[in-house]
């Protein structure tokens, strides 16, 4: 069960709030409109599966900020139908990141355009800023998202979109619909605890265009930190480390 959940409501403001061990989805968002979330504290353990902290799905102008997130799952997880998010001073870790997606769940879906998410640290989690989607047919987009002013420490995976998500053991092995486009990286540091730092697997007919990398500086830890890149197009502004794959 969820811990708390808005549906179907407008003009919804959450302040100073504490979740602890949600069996679940700790705060969930949907079909909502004008929300603020602030301050609130969220934890659950870090092998405890599905416990993402905050889920967004159908919902426009929503805004979360100044508050720490400790979970099994995504900190913030932005799904289909989300338009107009603002997602700042985020302390995420442990757990897998924030995510938008998984999209591409459906043939007819709609989207998710103009995401912020800005000056936020990520610790020790399995993801740091990702974009996902099933490899199987869609209408499904992601666009105008712009993730700035992120420290990374030691997370596994700090820059990632995946177009071929699939958690489970029958995954679809096909081509993914979801078409990603103006995905801005800027001012991002830090280290990462696997050597590819930025791994961008974009979808062979739907390749991700117009991704920008600025100002990007992530080490690893053990060696020298790569970049991978398929069926991705886009430039580079000022230095970018590891070395761009664009």
């Amino acid at each position: 069960m969820q811990s708390i959940s808005f549906s179907w409501s407008n003009n919804v403001v959450v302040n100073g709030l504490t979740s602890l061990n949600s069996q679940t989805v700790h705060i969930a968002i949907d079909h909502c409109n004008n929300v603020v979330i602030q301050d609130v504290k969220i934890r659950a353990p870090s092998g405890s599966p599905n416990t993402d902290g905050i889920n967004v799905q159908f919902s426009n102008g929503v805004t979360i900020s100044h508050s720490t997130i400790m979970t099994g799952d995504d900190c913030i997880s932005i799904n289909q139908g989300c338009t107009n998010l603002w997602i700042e001073q985020i302390a995420c870790g442990p757990g897998h990141g924030i995510s938008i997606g998984s999209l591409g769940t459906n043939v007819n879906e709609i989207g998710v355009q103009n995401v912020t998410v800005t000056d936020s640290v990520f610790t020790k989690t399995e993801n740091g800023v990702r974009i996902k989607s099933w490899a199987q047919p869609s209408n499904g987009y992601a666009r105008n998202i712009v993730f700035r002013n992120i420290i990374m420490h030691n997370v596994y995976n700090p820059i990632i979109i995946d177009q071929r998500y699939c958690p489970g053991r029958q995954c679809p092995h096909q081509s993914s619909g979801v078409k990603i486009s103006r995905v801005s990286y800027e001012h991002i540091r830090g280290t990462s605890a696997s050597p590819i730092a930025i791994n961008l697997d974009c979808s062979q007919s739907n390749p991700c265009l117009g991704i920008k990398f600025e100002d990007i500086n992530l080490t690893y830890l053990k060696g020298s930190a790569k970049s991978s890149c398929t069926n991705a197009a886009g430039n580079n502004i000022g230095v970018v480390i590891p070395r761009s794959c664009l």
